[in-house]
């Protein structure tokens, strides 16, 4: 924006410009999608907004110079890729995404694919820098770029955030991810994750926390960013156990989302109210918990604290209600308290994405009878293990996992020292794990916790296996007995029979593992 007169002023000076002209160096447009766009869809029957949204751009036309030297692309890319999540992409991109990325997958959010694009406009040994979110470290999604960053680069190091708010106001996990386009055989790369914001250098942070981790970090289906002496432990686990998945047959489940709490929801008062003016009630009234009351072998909720869920599933209309031909007014005299206090919410029910066949029914799902039968819970956030055993049917919030089995061993197991130091380093965490950080212990992370199957014809294995389930056994009666001592010395007494059965299970899990002394002190000095 200077004048002639200037720009002459300081040309005489120094003999040249301060600054080059970039007026040719910025560009704008897509910076993803190719103009092969257009031999793939035809613009015209797209609409205005999403053609703007589309927008491509070709690198090569715009920047020749770059792609025409003789080691063809740029020395560097550098950027914070806009955070956008795969909900608002739309069928047109993502289907050109699929076409053009081996990264691709159908829940991919839009900084997976700025990886991939950056690395395609790189020269061979380019450098790339890019802060974003880590989510795909770990995630389901992510699978397809982990590989990517195997296979086709050298990654050099990552710069890990977690949860600090590296940008305000906005929740979203960043990480520096520095790679080089190249592909090579073995990995040897830095991961550095930073615990504080209030750093002096960013360079002697990573210096001073950074550890370096090689391909038995980041190979299989997930990564392990952890020392060689931790995933030596995790190696071990897997070679000795078998996927939680397949040891209870897939059948892990997700708690029940009504789609308006407000409505389906009530406390105890308004249960005890509803019964009263109608007893018919209580059959379609269960308990209810969510994943604050999942502790460590109990449940903590106190009867006045209790909340129930008004239970009836999609189809539960049609199959009761004898081919009435207006089924509310069938509803309405079959379960008039019911009724009435639904009623207010009709408006809303109606408005539910997720409701059933009728607005009063709870969303479809396969597995609802499941909740009535004995299962092993544990919460979906948690920054210790919490896992438990339910015998009365109890049905859970949204923020809850369960498996409907009957295993005191497998929940022994869960409860372990061992699988909390497998699981601080698979999950993603809320915070720092070292730190009470909180895991997010969803189904694609617990179901890969490697259990030790018991050959019960092996005397050690069944000696063992009957070891632990009689001190998870004693361990449920002891939380229970927690809950009506009247003393503090009573208390403290039972609190050390837990201390010390909890200290007998953990080691009876080592030895089904087969840990060393120097794995046991590596797992005790971190959890």
């Amino acid at each position: 924006g200077e004048s002639d007169q200037r720009l002459a002023t300081q040309l005489k000076m120094f003999q040249e410009r301060a600054l080059p002209n970039l007026g040719k160096n910025i560009k704008c447009g897509n910076s993803i999608v190719g103009t092969d766009f257009y031999d793939t869809f035809d613009i015209s029957s797209l609409e205005p907004e999403e053609h703007y949204k589309i927008n491509p751009f070709d690198w090569q036309n715009e920047f020749p110079e770059v792609f025409k030297r003789e080691n063809p692309g740029f020395d560097v890319v550098i950027g914070n890729p806009p955070y956008v999540r795969q909900e608002t992409l739309g069928p047109v991109f993502k289907e050109y995404a699929q076409k053009h990325f081996s990264s691709y997958t159908g829940t991919a959010d839009l900084y997976v694919y700025f990886f991939e694009q950056s690395h395609k406009i790189l020269c061979n040994g380019g450098f790339f820098g890019m802060i974003c979110s880590n989510k795909f470290m770990r995630s389901n999604y992510g699978k397809g770029l982990r590989e990517f960053l195997l296979k086709k680069t050298a990654i050099r190091q990552i710069i890990d955030f977690g949860e600090l708010p590296v940008f305000l106001n906005a929740s979203t996990f960043p990480a520096i991810f520095l790679t080089q386009n190249l592909s090579i055989k073995e990995q040897n790369f830095i991961y550095a994750p930073i615990k504080r914001l209030s750093f002096v250098s960013l360079f002697e942070e990573v210096k001073e926390l950074g550890i370096r981790l090689d391909n038995k970090s980041i190979e299989g289906d997930n990564w392990t960013l952890a020392r060689k002496s931790e995933v030596g432990i995790f190696e071990k686990m897997k070679q000795t156990g078998i996927p939680l998945g397949k040891y209870v047959n897939g059948k892990i489940y997700r708690g029940v989302l009504t789609g308006l709490n407000d409505a389906f929801i009530i406390n105890r008062e308004t249960k005890k109210k509803l019964i009263a003016e109608d007893p018919k009630s209580a059959e379609l009234i269960r308990l209810f918990i969510n994943g604050d009351d999942v502790r460590k072998y109990h449940i903590k909720l106190q009867p006045d604290d209790y909340k129930f869920l008004i239970f009836m599933p999609n189809g539960w209309t049609r199959s009761n209600s004898e081919n009435s031909s207006d089924l509310w007014k069938w509803f309405k005299k079959s379960y008039p308290a019911i009724a009435n206090h639904l009623s207010p919410f009709t408006e809303a029910g109606e408005k539910r994405c997720d409701k059933g066949e009728y607005w009063w029914e709870l969303r479809p799902c396969a597995y609802y009878a499941e909740f009535e039968k004995t299962k092993i819970i544990w919460p979906e956030i948690a920054k210790e293990s919490r896992f438990t055993i339910d015998r009365e049917g109890l049905f859970l919030n949204k923020t809850c996992f369960f498996s409907p089995v009957e295993d005191l061993y497998l929940l022994g197991l869960l409860n372990s020292k061992l699988i909390w130091f497998f699981l601080k380093n698979l999950c993603s965490v809320l915070g720092d794990a070292n730190k009470k950080g909180r895991l997010l212990q969803q189904k694609i992370y617990i179901e890969q916790i490697p259990i030790r199957p018991v050959n019960l014809s092996n005397t050690s294995d069944k000696t063992r296996h009957t070891q632990i389930i009689e001190l998870v056994n004693r361990m449920l009666l002891s939380y229970q007995q927690l809950k009506t001592t009247r003393t503090p010395q009573e208390k403290t007494m039972v609190q050390r029979q837990i201390e010390t059965m909890d200290r007998k299970i953990n080691q009876l899990v080592y030895e089904l593992y087969d840990l060393t002394p120097e794995e046991i002190k590596i797992i005790e000095e971190t959890v």
